[in-house]
């Protein structure tokens, strides 16, 4: 009821919240489809591994590169006409891959539009995540970010199931322009919505000091954050956990292991669904014994670390797809507690005036880790062989333990550095 009360509340936060519906629904609509395509393509050519590993590092490298310049557009530039723009350029990407249907001859193209759309994507989620705080009260930040958080998965869990159908019964250049149809509809809700002067979520908080937007750069947001250690600690969340991305085995095992439907369409996108459930129910279950304060926060973040490590363990064990989409769907209950809670933070602690830069630079180190597990995990596949794939897997549960102890770590040490400033 929480949600639907903050949906009939906050008109504002209800039409982004909208844009952000029917957007990421076109989104894993393409993503099924052009994995699925990817893995036609190479079929057979020995490079399997690292084409489909390739499609994700396009999807992550270019908007690594443009988050300096898009945290400071974000910070300086009107964040509504920001998002704008990006949904119609992103349109406009997404069509352009309707031409790379045709032949294996056109897969360098899926790569070039690809970047061409996750550049501009890289503009546009820090300045929507920096935007939220303007249209939601503080009090609503922490249900406002659930929300977000669990319709990007439960659109990841309609739109994979969804995209393979639609694939399956009417081809992927159906798919594809749905996506792009998707763009043009969040970018004319997101023309409705009404940005107040003064951010909400400050409002019977202590005045800020206002920074001159000439002053805006990327180097003085590196300065604040080395500044304020609690917000590097927040920034740390989302790139360790993708120390251990299960993105590119997801698509292999959907593909080569428990394969259902022509080229594993069916089978990869029920364990994209899965993925999307687990990222639904983990913030759902946490909040729960949340106060949503910042310490409450960081103390479940521990639970969704523990919780990463718990899914690659039964995935490794799993000897069926129902068996590995349940891991699944623990795995992504972890990733989801930590991508929701850290968002939380940075949008309590930071103000206004850096809310742009923190986000472009925690996604950065998010895209930055992520894409170098994809690389390392596709010559892992590719080395490995479909006999050995899982060892890759416990592999990965080994590994996910370690940013669980830094964690506690950092959350032990942000809590004794706050106890002796109090």
């Amino acid at each position: 009821m929480q949600y639907i009360r903050l949906i009939s509340s906050n008109r504002d936060f209800a039409k982004l919240w909208g844009a952000q519906l029917v957007s990421l629904l076109g989104d894993w609509f393409s993503t099924i489809v052009i994995s699925a395509l990817i893995v036609s393509y190479t079929e057979g050519t020995g490079y399997q591994g690292i084409a489909v590993s390739g499609f994700l590092i396009a999807r992550m490298i270019p908007p690594l590169l443009m988050r300096p310049l898009a945290g400071v557009l974000a910070d300086r530039f009107d964040r509504k006409r920001l998002l704008i723009i990006s949904d119609l350029l992103r349109a406009l990407a997404v069509t352009g891959l309707l031409f790379t249907t045709q032949s294996p001859d056109y897969l360098p193209l899926v790569y070039v539009f690809v970047v061409m759309q996750f550049l501009v994507s890289s503009i546009f989620e820090p300045a929507r995540n920096a935007i939220m705080p303007s249209i939601l009260y503080r009090h609503q930040l922490v249900v406002g970010n659930t929300l977000s958080s669990i319709t990007w998965s439960a659109m990841l869990a309609v739109g994979a199931i969804t995209g393979g159908l639609v694939a399956q019964a009417f081809g992927i250049q159906a798919a594809l322009v749905i996506d792009a149809l998707t763009f043009v509809v969040s970018a004319l809700l997101v023309m409705t919505v009404v940005v107040p002067a003064t951010p909400r979520s400050e409002l019977g908080q202590p005045a800020r000091k206002t920074l001159d937007k000439s002053k805006r750069t990327f180097a003085d947001g590196l300065r604040y954050l080395l500044r304020h250690p609690e917000t590097a600690a927040a920034l740390f969340v989302k790139s360790a956990q993708s120390i251990t991305s299960s993105d590119t085995l997801l698509i292999i095992y959907g593909t080569q292991v428990f394969v259902l439907g022509e080229q594993g369409v069916t089978s990869m996108a029920l364990l994209w669904a899965a993925f999307g459930v687990g990222a639904v129910v983990g913030p759902l279950l946490t909040n729960r014994f949340s106060d949503d304060s910042v310490r409450a926060l960081r103390r479940l973040i521990t639970v969704g670390f523990a919780l990463i490590v718990l899914g690659w363990l039964l995935w490794g064990l799993a000897p069926s797809l129902e068996l590995l989409a349940l891991a699944v769907v623990v795995r992504a209950m972890g990733g989801s507690v930590n991508w929701t809670y850290s968002s939380v933070i940075i949008q309590q602690i930071v103000p206004d005036d850096y809310l742009g830069r923190m986000f472009s630079l925690d996604f950065a180190g998010f895209e930055f880790v992520q894409s170098i597990s994809i690389i390392a995990f596709g010559l892992l596949i590719d080395a490995a062989g479909g006999d050995n794939i899982a060892h890759i897997v416990y592999l990965s549960a080994l590994v996910a333990i370690v940013p669980l102890l830094l964690w506690v770590w950092i959350v032990r040490a942000v809590e004794k550095r706050e106890s002796a400033e109090a």
